[in-house]
């Protein structure tokens, strides 16, 4: 599959979240097989006032590459500025994003609450295009809300504007991420462009992707949620899609190892503190389903210490059997 002049190993995408997808979880996402991973969104203002935290987020190693680095922003002339400084990064991609629902987010006409004002989508997509030395995508929702479902005016904007592909989350705004994602709109965005689109919302599992791409005809999948404590998920789909090949499942022995991995990881990027504490979340998704977890997660909310940590997981495992989990 290719993006602008990006030619990418396969057409399952690790979706952009933040607090989530930063460098070490995009590294294993990669090694599972992800065609194309993307970073945590960041703030063009950030870059453009020369945030320290912001500019963390745009750290792209070469292990995790082919990567699309998402900013988010309001201003046509800044975002072309970021743009452009961004563009000397090893990104492989610059993705914009308007889908964004949180408020802190939306309050300030950013994310999603671009949906709400086309002609200014316009601008930015326009400028940003004209910005960058890579192929510029766009992230959409089905609209703000069931009474303003724009998608496809949307996509249509962005393709006019110069954007390289663009990405649909099948709920609105007012959803968040609760209910069923809207697979329909996705069909009628691809049938309305003819930039590549890149199908988002439901997809937990091999068949979730498949019918995704049977039923829309998009031409990619981007997994989200799915993907929280399941880096090996990208595996499975590809594996399936291509090969009609169901994986075995995941052996606790195998979930601990590569929770002891994802941990080390994060350390080695943010120092032992910030390491712990940004893990726990991580754990509580990897575990979620195996036999104690619940007492196992409530020990590792508690842990400071990567040390606690290990000792709660070999203790966890010693006590189970590792087939039945």
């Amino acid at each position: 599959m290719k993006i602008g002049n990006v030619t990418l190993e396969n057409n399952v995408f690790l979706a952009p979240m933040a607090g989530v997808t930063d460098m070490p979880f995009r590294i294993l996402c990669k090694e599972q097989g992800c065609g194309l991973v993307y970073t945590e969104m960041v703030s063009a203002k950030g870059i453009y006032y020369n945030d320290e935290k912001s500019f963390k987020l745009t750290q792209i190693d070469p292990k995790e590459e082919p990567t699309a680095l998402q900013i988010f922003g309001s201003e046509p002339d800044i975002m072309a500025k970021v743009t452009e400084r961004l563009s000397q990064l090893n990104a492989a991609i610059i993705d914009i994003n308007m889908g964004c629902p949180t408020p802190k987010i939306t309050k300030n006409g950013e994310g999603c609450a671009l949906m709400r004002n086309p002609e200014l989508v316009g601008k930015i997509v326009r400028e940003v295009v004209r910005a960058s030395s890579k192929p510029v995508t766009v992230k959409i929702r089905k609209g703000w809300d069931d009474n303003s479902v724009n998608a496809v005016e949307i996509a249509k904007i962005a393709e006019e504007n110069g954007a390289a592909a663009i990405t649909v989350h099948g709920r609105t705004r007012e959803q968040f991420y609760s209910g069923k994602a809207d697979w329909e709109i996705i069909k009628k965005v691809k049938e309305s462009v003819s930039i590549p689109v890149i199908g988002n919302g439901d997809i937990f599992q091999e068949d979730d992707a498949k019918r995704m791409l049977e039923e829309t005809g998009c031409d990619a999948v981007m997994v989200g949620r799915g993907a929280q404590g399941n880096p090996w998920i990208f595996n499975r789909i590809v594996k399936f899609l291509k090969y009609n090949e169901r994986q075995s499942d995941i052996s606790c022995d195998d979930k601990l190892k590569m929770i002891k991995r994802h941990m080390q990881m994060l350390i080695d990027v943010k120092g032992e503190v910030c390491g712990v504490r940004e893990m726990r979340k991580h754990i509580a998704w990897y575990i979620k389903g195996m036999r104690n977890s619940n007492a196992l997660k409530e020990k590792v909310f508690r842990a400071v210490s990567q040390q606690e940590v290990l000792n709660l997981l070999d203790e966890y495992l010693d006590g189970i059997n590792a087939n039945k989990c």
